[in-house]
């Protein structure tokens, strides 16, 4: 597990200010000429033609910026020479805004007073000169509160024509409204401007006067210059006259961009406090107004204060949290006295508030009895975090200038953003760098910049920086930058840096964008001009939280609609990106060699192509480039873009309805820790101690008041574990999880796709094991190949993988074991399964390509033997038939011919030996069930499939080859026999032959006469009527004749119903039946109705670790079996699986009897062979004794009947397989069994939080019993290899001995039915025949057999199915169950009971599955009539759900009843 700190909510408190060694600001620069130290208080309109004279105190305009004469109404015909006066001062509240009203137009503005007399009481109509226009008449708003030193108010005044090639000056703001109102004359307009009207103050740069903690930390050290971006307009020493009230403290935020591109944000409030005059020069005490210039006297009415900052510095943009905590600090310190210090609080909020987790999401922070604060998680968004405000963006810009700058930005210009507010400034600037996600901006970014750093508006690079408006009072500005001026809402653009219009952008999408930004913006209006009505507190309250829930979704829109326009903007870039394919060149992480730059140019249209070349040639996009192409943090958000593209039409002229975010808000919570506030210290006597801390200003922190984490455990408790960076790639990101929760929501509903859909999860939850195999093998590079041809498998069977950590995962394993040629073909094989890797992918793949060693360019002679080894070996194999006409036709029949060189092979069989080889004496040699054929004369040495064997490397689930099927006639092992072949013969002493290989050769002798069905249904069939085994065969004679054995082979031979059900029909591209596995064999788990890659194969060796011949130490039995807790009936594997739902936190499934929901189990039953140490009693082991047991580990195989029926008279043998010995030990467990997507959210949590070395550790079982059992009965289902099974050895289930044995093994055994019977209940019909045929049964005790069941009865049942009579079979046990001494409770159903009897009596080699449900559902319907459905169903009857069947046949049944 990874020792990571969780995340802490605040990194540093600071306080910053005047220093000692602050410097002055003002000297440096060349100041521009001074700014008006006084606000304009009153304006007034005179008529000079009636004779009026400007008011004592006014100031005339009677020029416009440029110096041309202006007068209000030039345009009418009797000119009566108006005039704009206005007047400075602080007597009055300041002038906030001036505007221009049409009478019987407009409606007054509430607030808004009308200038409409001169101050000589006449009409101050501008329209006063032409009776036939409307009135029109001056209009201002004064600020409400008294007047301070720091109100913003209006300071300057002018007039433009913007005939005369005049514009607004720059921060000015303009009434766009025409002054001039006739027909004749220059349009005139009025623009204003506001600022902080201020006099007498002295700027230094701002330095650090306290901070805590005093040590900087390892990962995020204080950065120097936080001071300065606290007061970022400088440390002042402000004169204020006395009584001059004190501003309200000003919240500012900002961000600081470290090298790697991680972001920190600042919170900080500015605020006034008394300055002593004692430390003030002379100089100073003169530029402040506190001497007179003349004599040097001090000047009365006058008080000195200063500007200080107190900050936070977080890695998360928590500013409404952050402004609340300060506000409450600030407060404290003005206020008194207070019993804890200042000190307690601030090392309490930043020890003991946590960071909100998943599981703890809100936070409630009791400061004090009166202050509270509520911290809660970030909304879970796929975006970057950042604190952005599109809603500010759109309520200070407006849609059409924010679409302009999303084309400055896109084209990286110089943008200089500016405001009187600083806390916009960061919100905007945080929205322009977000609006063009993808692309991540890479210059100079700065939204809220200092003084002390203007230098960088000179840089020759294209930024973004934020500066307080009062910049310009001091400073010329740039002539190359574009200047936003966020109070006026206004765009200045230079003659040198002209824009592209918004038109050279793509069409439709631009239209989208501005339709919706436009509706946004209407929305807004709205919501912040609702009249607030007075109502009751609590209607207020939830009116408060509804507004905010509505701001939220807004800005959510406003976000996605920018999202939308980059979606459509890049559509289709992916398939322009190059992989690195052959050994990277030097220059391989160039831009134009990872993405064909011309052909993107190409594919757009030509009327847009100027705004994509400029694109292409930003650093955003070659940034962009080079994050899709390498692995970088960015991949879930990149990986995230890369949906919403798919999403997108760009040819819609609307949005689509589908939401590109979804966002998943976990504040609704209930989950919520309560933080006290600090403690009161008690006093002597239990009494309230004295209030002895009381602040005349902002104290600098002691250190020794700072008080250390009081409660650490919650923090703990609060905070989410981080991820543990052993595993390669093993999650999946948010994407990938939504989607394939939709794609199983889809999934559930369709059968086969249902079924697919468990599988791609299984494959998935092997991937996710990978890594912890591959690191425990000893041949890395083998145990990869082993996965890449699990990935071609999977292709090839055509597995729908939900996602591509599959993939993703084995090509960091590539990367990470030096293999680059291997993942060079995973993409290959990705692309070839039609699939297109996503960017985590992508990235994952390029880093494996560049940074593995690459194998020389010349392989010299390896490769040359390599082919000539191909073509000597292709050569051997054309001439195999040759020697095999060759032989045919050789006239000596008294000499056996010589026997040929044998080809090379890589295969063999268990024996050891190949197919090829001779048979080692008269007794027949037994080879593995997949092999179903014996050496012979019609499959010779000659024939290649005669020495296919089990491959070395036990890989994946492979299909067989498809098993040429001989005539009825033809000895191939079959039970083909019992057809209405009329050529078969059936002495006791040479039945059909069984010498020959699956082809059979024919053979020459005498018909016997034929036998009937029913007669052979019950030779074979009846245990006490079976005939002896047969003697061994005797040797072969020349021409292929074998002593009595003659047959004739006719492939023309009839063939019964029965053996369409007992022998399926071949396919071409079937891998083999869902009979194909034997019960107690290892065989094939496929279905006969197409392929399947659910189960291992025949010819592949255990995979669980154990070797074939030696004895295991351990042997574990797992069912899935589960009784339904509803109806007690046992519903089996595969209705399991087709009752799981896609909620991949639902453990239940659902009764296909009662559909009650209920948690199935699986149960394990764990063996101990181990022999005891030599202290303990030793147990009596009854050793497995060689009688009638064959050399092979394997058992006699099932396609021969002969040894069909030798496994009745052998009472050691069961079907097929010898029984264990009685082991030493045993223990049963039980635990959920869950579905696949359960299972691989858990494993990834676990993976996550515990690292995957866990899953390589003993203590996997016992600390997570529930994902290790239900893993080990995944894998050992698809035959998927893992050392799993191995971790039991060293678990609290197999304690270990002192000297455990060499080696230690353990074998995994899968039954289909239940593990440990009922004793009460009856024994269902496949173990009745058992008992019957005198095996013994592998579970005990079971109940009493019922006298109704008796042998007759189930060779009746037995004869009706092979007769394809399956309705009688149903008819005749509906009928038994009703007679007297039936047990009255059936825990399988009818199709279950019938099923595992016909497949104990004729072996799964020998019944076609698939067959079988058809035969089944066809006699339903025909006992549907007579009987009803609903009569059927409640006597469970009815055969499984299309769901469950095909669950079964793309999984396979297990292997053992």
């Amino acid at each position: 597990m990874s020792d990571e700190k969780p995340p802490q909510l605040v990194d540093y408190f600071v306080v910053a200010g005047l220093a000692e060694a602050s410097r002055a600001l003002e000297e440096e620069q060349q100041p521009r000429p001074a700014r008006p130290g006084e606000p304009i208080t009153d304006v007034a309109v005179i008529i000079r033609s009636q004779g009026e004279e400007v008011p004592q105190g006014f100031t005339c305009i009677e020029t416009s910026t440029s110096g041309h004469p202006v007068e209000l109404n030039a345009g009418l015909l009797n000119n009566p020479q108006m005039f704009l006066c206005y007047k400075r001062g602080r007597d009055k509240p300041p002038l906030i805004e001036l505007g221009v009203h049409y009478e019987g137009k407009d409606r007054p503005k509430p607030g808004y007073h009308i200038l409409d007399t001169t101050p000589y009481s006449r009409s101050a109509n501008l329209a006063a000169g032409s009776p036939g226009h409307q009135r029109t008449f001056l209009t201002f708003r004064r600020a409400s509160e008294p007047p301070g030193h720091h109100t913003l108010g209006v300071t300057d005044i002018c007039l433009v024509m913007p005939s005369k090639g005049e514009s607004t000056p720059h921060t000015f703001c303009r009434v766009d409204k025409n002054l001039n109102t006739s027909m004749w004359g220059p349009a005139l307009f009025l623009c204003y401007k506001i600022a902080v009207a201020k006099d007498n103050t002295l700027v230094y740069e701002a330095g650090l006067l306290s901070r805590y903690p005093e040590q900087d930390s390892e990962s995020f050290p204080l950065p120097e210059s936080v001071p300065v971006f606290c007061l970022p307009m400088g440390a002042t020493i402000e004169s204020w006259p006395v009584g001059t009230k004190y501003p309200l403290p000003v919240f500012s935020t900002f961000v600081l961009t470290g090298a790697s591109g991680d972001k920190v944000y600042g919170a900080a409030i500015q605020f006034h406090e008394a300055f002593p005059r004692e430390r003030l020069s002379e100089a100073q005490a003169l530029r402040l107004g506190l001497l007179s210039v003349v004599d040097r006297r001090p000047v009365p009415g006058r008080s000195l204060h200063t500007r200080k900052s107190i900050c936070v510095l977080s890695h998360w943009p928590f500013f409404d949290v952050f402004r609340k905590f300060l506000m409450f600090i600030y407060r404290y310190s003005i206020s008194g006295p207070h019993v804890l210090p200042l000190e307690t609080h601030i090392s309490h909020f930043m020890h003991n508030v946590p960071f909100p987790s998943p599981q703890r999401p809100r936070i409630l922070v009791q400061m004090s009895p009166y202050d509270s604060l509520l911290l809660c998680r970030p909304v879970s968004s796929p975006l970057p975090l950042s604190g952005a405000s599109f809603l500010t963006l759109l309520q200070n810009l407006g849609p059409d200038n924010a679409v302009a700058l999303l084309v400055a930005v896109l084209t990286e210009q110089k943008l200089l953003i500016h405001s009187l507010r600083p806390d916009v400034l960061t919100s905007v600037g945080e929205a322009l760098v977000a609006m063009i996600f993808p692309l991540r901006w890479q210059c100079p970014y700065i939204p809220l910049c200092p003084l002390a750093l203007a230098d960088v508006l000179c840089a020759p690079v294209p930024f973004i920086v934020g500066i307080h408006s009062s910049y310009f009072d001091l400073y010329e500005p740039p002539r190359d930058v574009i200047f936003v001026d966020l109070d006026t809402n206004t765009i200045f653009q230079s003659e040198e840096r002209k824009l592209l219009s918004p038109r050279a952008l793509p069409r439709r999408p631009c239209k989208v964008l501005l339709a919706s930004l436009h509706s946004l913006a209407q929305q807004l209006d709205e919501l912040l001009s609702a009249p607030g009505e007075e109502e009751p507190p609590e209607l207020v309250l939830s009116d408060a939280e509804a507004a905010g829930a509505r701001r939220a979704q807004l800005e959510l829109e406003a976000r996605a609609a920018f999202l939308r326009f980059m979606a459509c903007a890049l559509r289709g870039y992916r398939s322009f990106l190059r992989p690195i394919a052959p050994a990277p060149a030097p220059a391989g992480r160039d831009a134009g060699s990872l993405f064909a730059l011309q052909g993107f140019l190409r594919s757009r249209e030509r009327a847009y192509q100027r705004f994509y070349a400029q694109l292409l040639r930003t650093q955003l996009f070659t940034q962009f480039i080079e994050d899709c192409s390498f692995a970088s943090d960015r991949e879930p958000c990149l990986e995230f873009f890369d949906t919403c593209v798919d999403k997108v039409q760009v040819d819609l002229e609307k949005p689509e309805d589908a939401p590109l975010m979804e966002l998943d808000d976990p504040r609704g919570g209930e989950h919520t820790v309560f933080i006290t506030p600090p403690e009161q210290p008690a006093g002597p006597d239990g009494s309230e101690p004295p209030a002895r801390y009381r602040y005349d200003g902002f104290p600098a922190l002691r250190p020794e008041l700072l008080e250390p984490p009081r409660d650490p455990l919650v923090a703990q408790l609060c905070q989410a574990r981080s991820s543990a960076p052993s595993s390669p790639a093993p999650r999946r990101t948010k994407q990938e999880m939504k989607v394939a929760q939709r794609v199983a929501q889809k999934s559930s509903a369709v059968p086969e796709l249902w079924a697919r859909c468990l599988l791609g999860h299984c494959y998935g939850l092997w991937f996710l094991y990978l890594p912890t195999h591959v690191r425990a093998a000893p041949a890395k590079l083998r145990a990869l190949q082993l996965a890449y041809d699990v990935l071609r498998k999977m292709e090839q069977h055509k597995v729908v993988l939900p996602d591509e950590v599959c993939y993703r995962i084995l090509m960091q394993l590539c990367g990470q074991y030096g293999e680059p040629v291997l993942s060079v073909r995973v993409l290959l094989e990705m692309k070839r399964a039609g699939i297109v890797p996503n960017t985590v992918t992508y990235g994952y793949y390029n880093k494996a390509v560049l940074e593995s060693k690459w194998p020389a360019g010349t392989q010299g002679g390896r490769l040359r033997w390599a082919k000539l080894r191909n073509v000597v070996l292709g050569a051997a194999q054309f001439r195999q038939p040759l020697r095999q006409r060759q032989r045919r036709g050789d006239p000596r029949g008294d000499q056996p011919p010589p026997a040929p060189r044998p080809p090379l092979q890589r295969q063999t069989t268990w024996a050891g030996r190949t197919l090829r080889d001779p048979e080692p004496g008269p007794a027949p040699r037994l080879v593995k069930s997949g092999s179903l054929s014996f050496p012979g004369p019609s499959r010779g040495e000659g024939d290649p499939r005669a020495g296919a064997g089990p491959p070395l490397l036990p890989v994946t689930p492979t299909p067989p080859r498809p098993r040429p099927r001989g005539a009825p006639g033809s000895a191939d092992g079959s039970l083909s026999d019992i057809g209405t072949d009329e050529s078969g013969g059936d002495e006791p002493g040479g039945g059909p032959g069984t010498g020959g290989g699956p082809g059979g050769g024919p053979g020459t002798g005498t018909a016997t006469p034929r036998r009937g069905l029913a007669a052979k249904l019950q030779q074979l069939l009846s245990p006490g009527k079976r005939p002896p085994p047969r003697p061994a065969e005797p040797p072969r004679e020349p021409g292929g004749r074998r002593g009595s054995e003659q047959r004739d082979g006719d492939p023309s031979s009839r063939r019964s119903p029965a053996e369409t059900l007992l022998r399926p029909r071949e396919r071409p591209e079937s891998t083999a039946s869902e009979s194909s596995v034997s019960l107690g064999s290892e065989l094939d788990l496929s279905d006969a109705s197409g392929g399947s890659t659910g189960a291992p194969k025949s010819t592949e060796p255990p995979l669980d670790g154990t070797a074939g011949t030696e004895p295991p130490a351990l042997e574990v039995l797992l069912s899935s079996c589960s009784r339904c807790p509803g109806c007690a009936g046992l519903v089996f594997d595969e209705e399991l699986m087709a009752g799981w739902t896609s909620d991949d936190s639902n453990l239940n499934t659902s009764c296909p009897f009662c559909s009650r929901s209920f948690v199935p189990f699986l149960s394990i039953e764990i063996r101990d062979f181990r022999p005891p140490p030599p202290s303990c009693p030793q147990p009596l082991f009854s050793p497995p004794g060689p009688a009638r047991c064959p050399p092979s580990p394997q058992g006699p195989v099932l396609s021969d009947r002969r040894r069909c029926l030798e496994l009745d008279e052998t009472p050691e043998l069961c079907n097929g397989c010898a029984e264990t010995p009685p082991p030493g030990r045993r223990e049963r467990v039980a635990f959920a069994y869950v579905s696949p997507l359960v299972l691989r959210k858990e494993l990834e949590s676990l993976v996550e939080n515990e690292g995957g070395e866990l899953l390589a550790r003993p203590e996997l079982v016992d600390s997570h019993p529930i994902i290790y059992w239900n893993l080990v009965w995944y894998f050992q289902r698809l035959g998927l290899p893992s050392n799993l099974p191995l971790l039991l050895l060293g678990s609290q289930h197999a304690p270990r001995d002192p000297q455990p044995p060499e080696p230690s093994r353990v074998r995994v055994r899968l039954l289909w039915d239940v593990l440990s019977p009922d004793p009460e209940s009856c024994p269902p019909l496949y173990v009745l025949w058992r008992l019957h045929s005198n095996i013994p049964p592998r579970l005990h005790p079971w109940g009493p057999p019922a006298p109704p069941f008796s042998l007759p009865f189930l060779e009746a049942l037995l004869s009706h199915v092979g007769l394809n009579e399956v309705h009688k079979a149903i008819g005749l046990f509906l009928d038994t169950l009703a007679a007297p001494g039936a047990p009255r409770t059936l825990h399988r159903s009818i199709y279950r009971e019938l099923l595992f009897l016909t497949l104990a009596a004729l072996g799964r080699e020998h019944t076609d599955i698939a067959a079988f449900d058809r035969r089944y559902r066809s006699a339903l319907g025909k006992l549907g009539g007579a009987l009803g459905r609903d009569e059927l169903r409640r006597r469970r009857a009815q055969p499984p759900s299309p769901k469950a069947t095909d669950c079964r046949r793309t999984f396979g049944a297990p292997p053992e009843c």
